[in-house]
Parts: structure tokens; sequence; C-alpha cells
């Protein structure tokens, strides 16, 4: 098989080539995915364990708070289980965070391969935002034993659950392969993207009901997060399907912010990588 040649002024065209290049080093991806799910835990004595335990001792001194000691105000969730319903918002937001700032920090992370090998940056950014979603997957085995405790029922709507997972993935790339681009110019972008994220976790109803956002619910609605949590819990344990509207907000995001971030990326990847 003839090697790939490298060439400065060869064109793109935007997500075909990134596309192509995602199936053309598919073995490359699978190796980075591989590092990025031990690396993180190389030195613990749990290991990968510490997916799981994770999101549960979050979730454990988020109930404590919010379910016992604030629990008039927050822990209200009707029929719901608080439990439940606080699991599915830590672990949910958990993917989003950690695949994004991971995938955000690809590039510059990978510096010393790409200055010396030709390897198609965004290699890095797709290895990175696959690690998370694999995380998340292996994080949604606790959300089931306590699903079977609490509601012991699995609705049949969780065939549908991995729509909003894939369009979570296309989310976290495309908006990662932004902040990936803008890091190499100016590292405060990664910063900055932590802070955005902290905050849109407050904005998100991940361990308040949605009745506390009261008359400034349409408000909320607009953030994107929302409906990608909502939908998330009403196929996971709810049995419900969401609303048109919270569909429409979950694809049309996922697709604008991958076709944005791939976008940006194949007119720049040139500077980016120059720029190491």
């Amino acid at each position: 098989m003839a090697l790939p040649v490298y060439d400065s002024a060869q064109l793109r065209r935007p997500l075909l080539t990134e596309l192509q290049n995602l199936w053309r080093y598919r073995g490359l991806i699978g190796l980075l995915v591989g590092r990025e799910l031990t690396v993180r835990y190389k030195r613990s004595a749990l290991g990968v364990w510490w997916t799981l335990l994770n999101p549960l001792i979050t979730t454990a001194i988020m109930w404590l708070v919010f379910g016992q000691i604030f629990g008039g105000r927050f822990g209200d969730t009707g029929d719901e289980p608080y439990v439940l319903y606080l699991l599915a918002g830590v672990l949910f937001m958990t993917f989003f965070s950690q695949a994004l700032l991971a995938t955000g920090a690809a590039i510059t992370g990978s510096a010393s391969i790409l200055t010396k090998v030709y390897v198609p940056a965004e290699v890095f950014s797709f290895a990175t935002s696959i690690a998370g979603g694999v995380n998340f997957l292996i994080s949604l085995i606790p959300l089931f034993v306590v699903q079977l405790i609490t509601v012991q029922a699995i609705p049949w709507t969780i065939l549908l659950v991995p729509i909003p997972v894939l369009a979570m993935l296309a989310l976290v790339t495309g908006l990662g392969m932004l902040i990936a681009a803008g890091a190499v110019f100016f590292y405060d972008v990664l910063e900055l993207s932590r802070v955005a994220v902290t905050l849109l976790m407050y904005l998100t109803p991940v361990f308040y009901p949605i009745e506390i956002y009261g008359r400034f619910l349409p408000i909320a609605q607009l953030n994107p997060l929302f409906s990608y949590l909502e939908v998330f819990r009403s196929l996971m344990y709810r049995g419900t399907m969401p609303p048109l509207w919270q569909w429409g907000m979950v694809l049309g995001s996922a697709l604008a912010a991958l076709a944005l971030g791939v976008w940006f990326f194949s007119h720049s990847w040139r500077r980016l990588v120059s720029s190491l």
C-alpha cells in the first residue's frame, strides 16, 4: 500500500476530507483512543474503575447536599427518583465537559508528534472525543443499576438513547475542534473554555428540577444542553418521547457545531501546524 504523501498545497474538501481521514487512519485512532482511556488512570490503583466511581461519588455528594440538606428546594422532582434524575444529569454533563475540554486540548497536547510526523491534526481531535464517548458508555453501568433499583423498569425508548449520545459526540467534536484551533494561537482559550463549561453546568438542570426556572423557562430552553439532557432522561428511564422541538435542538446544534468546527479546521489547518 502506498504511503500518503504530505502536500501543504493540497486543497481540502471540508467534512469529506475529514471523514476520509477518519477512515484512513482508523487504526491510529483506535490506538489513540486506547491511550486516552489508559493514560488518564495510569498511576491509579483502581485504573479505569474510576470511570464508574467518579460520577457515583459526585452524585452521592450532590444528593447529600441538594437532596437532603436543601431537599425541599432542589430534591423535589415529583414521582421521579431524585437520585436517578441527579445521576443522569451528572453523567451527561461529565461526558460533555470532559470530552469537550480533552478535544480542545488535543492539538496542543500532541504538538511533539505533529511537528515531526505528518498526521492529519483532526485525527487527535477525533480520538479524544471518541474516548470521551467510550468513557460515557462505561459510566452508564451504575445508571442502569440505580434505574433497576428505583424504577425497576427498562423502557423500550432506551433503544433510542444512542441518538442523543451520538449527537453529543458530534457537538463536542465540532466545538472541540474550534477550541483546539483557537488554543494553538491563544492558549488561554482552554482556560476560558473551562469557565464556560462550569457556567453551562449551572445553567443546565443537572441537580435542580426544571420548575425552579419559573417564568425564565423559555430563556433556559435556549441552552442546547437543556434539550440534550431532557431527551436523554426521557429516553433512558422516563419511557416518553421528547417533543419535536427538543429533537430539533439536539440534532440541529450537533450538525451545526460539527459543520462549523470542521469547516474552520479545514481552512486553518496549515497555520495550526506551522504555529505549534
